[in-house]
């Protein structure tokens, strides 16, 4: 396997994401426009407006575009459908990653590029071959074991099964990140408790929540405890990369696009180590446990394998809401930087921030900054802590931007 062929691509819900995914080392991101993407509810989404930029600061370090329109698509949303595409193909857009055979035909009517997305729920070769004649990157069904994904990647190989661009179809899996209950996120909750179908981008996870069994013939109530039975761990494949990849995968999937710049940064940042190492052979137990760690400190539910060594049945979370074992506290904004000193002014909003704190920095050209409080100074004098209203100094050798946020970091 040649490593070095293989992408990694990132999720991009917000600028601040965007930065910190380039900045972090993927080859390659995704993000959605307007209402027709599986996020769209969840994350900052993107106007048809925002393309030219993205695209321009995507290709300015060699990164690639993949817009989502991966929605169930009806009558009433064709224009607009078209509409967006039109816009990708004008702005330099990659490719479009899609499932309703409506956007894959007009994008093969106006030349431009499809990704097959996971929600047309390819699991067999057959189907691979089908869509052939639309997509040159094929997202497998999230359900398929290691040995099913080989399976499907060898006959490729066998049958020369090539997509519109004449090159063998490309394979692409989820490799990190939230986990659906449904097959391939096929889910119907959502629409039937809270008529919010998560099928157009508007799930509500209520599959992450707790729930009471109540007996029908007597009204009985019984707590389901230590587990939340529909809410699946996340999946992390760190621990077993070399196996997804030594399958044929050519992209590996971070999936993300509702979370913050920190969790983007800090997953591309691990998952591009972790093939760093595959390449110069010092892949191994100390740094997948050092991945680990670092991983278990920005959101997550629990890490799992997912399906890919052969379960069948899900791992499930046992808490509501993120486990991570840090979190990040909003105390002020960047009033100004100074690059010839390298030092950050800013003004506290709230909390306290001491000596030795640690600290992040995020913003829409800045991406993600980390450093610790080496030194704070108010009025040029040198002071152990700040409050809220203070107007304070900072040594930080990355350059930010005004407006830029500061978070304090601790354990939680």
């Amino acid at each position: 396997m040649n490593y070095a062929d293989v992408e990694i691509m990132a999720p991009a819900g917000s600028f601040e994401a965007l930065t910190a995914a380039i900045n972090a080392g993927c080859h390659s991101v995704y993000f959605g426009v307007e209402q027709l993407n599986m996020r769209a509810r969840s994350s900052i989404n993107f106007t048809t407006d925002d393309l030219v930029r993205i695209c321009q600061q995507c290709d300015a370090h060699h990164v690639k575009t993949y817009l989502t329109l991966n929605t169930i698509l009806y009558d009433h949303d064709i224009r607009l459908m078209k509409t967006i595409i039109d816009c990708a193909k004008e702005s330099g857009v990659t490719a479009v990653i899609a499932a309703d055979h409506a956007a894959m035909a007009y994008c093969k009517e106006v030349g431009m590029p499809v990704h097959l997305s996971t929600q047309a729920n390819v699991s067999n070769v057959e189907t691979v071959q089908f869509y052939a004649g639309y997509a040159d990157v094929i997202v497998l069904a999230r359900e398929l074991s290691l040995s099913q994904v080989a399976g499907i990647i060898t006959e490729i190989k066998r049958k020369q099964i090539k997509g519109p661009s004449g090159e063998l179809i490309k394979i692409e899996v989820f490799a990190h990140g939230a986990l659906c209950m449904a097959i391939s996120g096929k889910c119907y909750l959502s629409l039937h408790s809270h008529n919010a179908s998560a099928n157009r981008g508007a799930c509500i996870q209520n599959c992450r929540k707790e729930y009471v069994v109540t007996s029908k013939e007597d009204g009985i109530e019984l707590e389901i405890d230590n587990e939340y039975i529909m809410s699946a761990k996340d999946l992390c494949t760190i621990g077993f990369l070399d196996k997804v990849l030594d399958a044929g995968v050519s992209v590996l999937k971070i999936e993300g696009r509702g979370r913050s710049a920190d969790y983007v940064d800090t997953v591309v940042s691990c998952y591009r180590q972790a093939l760093e190492a595959l390449q110069e052979g010092t892949y191994g137990p100390d740094k997948i446990e050092q991945w680990t760690t670092e991983l278990s400190k920005v959101y997550n539910r629990g890490f799992w394998d997912g399906y890919y060594l052969g379960r069948t049945m899900g791992e499930w979370s046992d808490a509501y809401g993120s486990k991570a074992t840090e979190k990040k506290i909003h105390v002020g904004q960047c009033v100004k930087y100074y690059p010839k000193i390298k030092v950050g002014e800013f003004q506290m909003a709230s909390h306290t921030l001491r000596k030795g704190d640690q600290i992040l920095i995020t913003g829409p050209a800045s991406g993600v900054t980390r450093s610790h409080v080496a030194e704070l100074r108010v009025d040029d004098r040198t002071v152990e802590s700040v409050e809220k209203g203070d107007i304070f100094t900072l040594p930080l050798t990355e350059a930010i931007r005004p407006k830029d946020k500061i978070y304090k970091v601790v354990t939680a």
